[in-house]
C-alpha cells in the first residue's frame, strides 16, 4: 500500500518587506487583499499544525499543489524553498507551482529555479522551465505526474492555462505508465472541472484537459485553488477519474473558507484493481488539533461514496 498526502494553496506568511516598486504592478491589488483579509485568516501556526500531523502519518510522499507565496516576491520565492526544506527531502515531496506563484512576468522562472528540486522528473538533469512539465517521478507503483497551469494574468484574474504542447505531452506520459502498469496521479493547481470556481479563476483548457484524460485515462487527479475539499469526476463513463481538491493548508478557523485540512490517500491493488481510500484530516477548531473529517472509498465505489458524502 502506498500513502500520499496532498496539500495546496499554503500562502505563507507574514509578507516580507514591500518597496514602492514591487508594487508598481497587478501585485498592488494582491496587498491590499492581503492586509485585508488573507493575514488575518492564512496562519503560519495553522500550516505547522497541518505539517506536524502529516509528518505523524508517515506518508510515503507528500503532493503541494501550489500557492506556497502570496504576491511572488523575491523574498517570498526564496523562504517558500526554506519551507519545503522542511518539509522533507525533495524525493519525498512533489511541487506544482499556482497562479500567485506566477504573480507577475517572471515570477514563474524564478519559481522554477528555487524550487527546482522538487519539480523535477526522475532522472532529469536539464533546468526546470515552463517546458519541463508535466514531470513524472515513480514511487513504488505510483506515477506522480506534476502539470502547470501557472501564469501571469491580468489585475482581477486568477486564471489558469493547459495549452496544446503540455497536452500532448501529458498524452505520452500517460501512455508510458499505463504500460508500465503504474496508478497514474495528476497534480495541478486549478480545478480541470467546469464551475469547481468562478469565470476569473477558472482554467483555459479544460476541455483539452479532459479530452487527454478521455483518451489515455488516469487513477487520480489532485488540485487546489478553491480552497475546497470538493470531489468531482472525469473522463468516459466506464472509466471514471476522481479529481480531489483540498482545503487551504494555512486557513485558520473562522474565515468564509473551510479551516485547514489535508488529503491522505492510501493506494492499494494493481492495474484494473485499484481500491483508494481518502481520509480528509483538518482542524475543527482555533485549539483543536487536525483529527479525520471524512473518509471514502474512491474508485469502482466513487459514485457511492459521493452519494454518501
Amino acid at each position: 500500500m502506498f500513502r500520499l498526502a496532498h496539500i495546496s494553496d499554503v500562502h505563507l506568511g507574514p509578507l516580507p518587506d514591500v518597496s514602492y516598486r514591487d508594487l508598481a504592478s497587478k501585485r498592488v491589488l494582491g496587498y491590499v487583499n492581503w492586509q485585508r483579509n488573507r493575514r488575518r485568516h492564512m496562519h503560519d501556526a495553522v500550516i505547522d499544525s497541518i505539517v506536524a500531523d502529516i509528518k505523524a502519518q508517515s506518508p510515503d510522499h507528500l503532493a503541494v499543489t501550489g500557492d506556497l507565496v502570496n504576491l511572488a516576491l523575491d523574498g517570498e520565492i526564496e523562504m517558500a524553498k526554506h519551507w519545503l526544506e522542511t518539509l522533507g527531502a525533495p524525493d519525498d515531496v512533489s511541487v506544482v507551482p499556482g497562479n500567485h506563484d506566477a504573480y507577475v512576468p517572471g515570477a514563474f522562472d524564478k519559481v522554477c529555479r528555487s524550487w527546482a528540486a522538487w519539480m523535477t522528473g526522475d532522472d532529469v538533469n536539464s533546468p526546470v522551465d515552463r517546458n519541463s512539465f508535466p514531470y513524472l517521478r515513480v514511487r513504488g507503483n505510483v506515477a506522480l505526474i506534476g502539470v502547470t497551469t501557472a501564469r501571469a494574468t491580468a489585475p482581477f484574474m486568477a486564471n489558469g492555462f493547459f495549452m496544446e504542447g503540455q497536452s500532448a505531452r501529458l498524452g505520452k506520459v500517460l501512455d508510458a505508465t499505463a504500460k508500465r502498469g503504474l496508478f497514474r496521479a495528476i497534480m495541478i493547481h486549478h480545478p480541470p472541472v467546469r464551475g469547481a470556481v468562478s469565470q476569473h479563476k477558472r482554467l483555459f483548457g479544460i476541455a483539452r484537459f479532459n479530452k487527454i484524460i478521455r483518451r489515455h485515462g488516469a487513477e487520480l487527479i489532485l488540485h487546489g485553488h478553491s480552497h475546497l475539499p470538493s470531489l468531482f469526476q472525469i473522463g468516459p463513463r466506464d472509466a471514471r477519474v476522481p479529481v480531489v481538491g483540498v482545503a487551504a493548508a494555512g486557513q485558520a478557523p473562522g474565515g468564509k473558507h473551510p479551516a485547514a485540512q489535508y488529503n491522505l490517500f492510501e493506494i492499494a491493488g494493481e492495474k484494473g484493481d485499484w481500491r483508494i481510500r481518502l481520509t480528509r484530516r483538518g482542524l475543527t477548531g482555533p485549539a483543536m488539533p487536525p483529527s479525520d473529517l471524512q473518509t471514502l472509498e474512491l474508485g469502482a465505489r466513487t459514485d457511492a461514496a459521493m452519494a454518501a458524502s
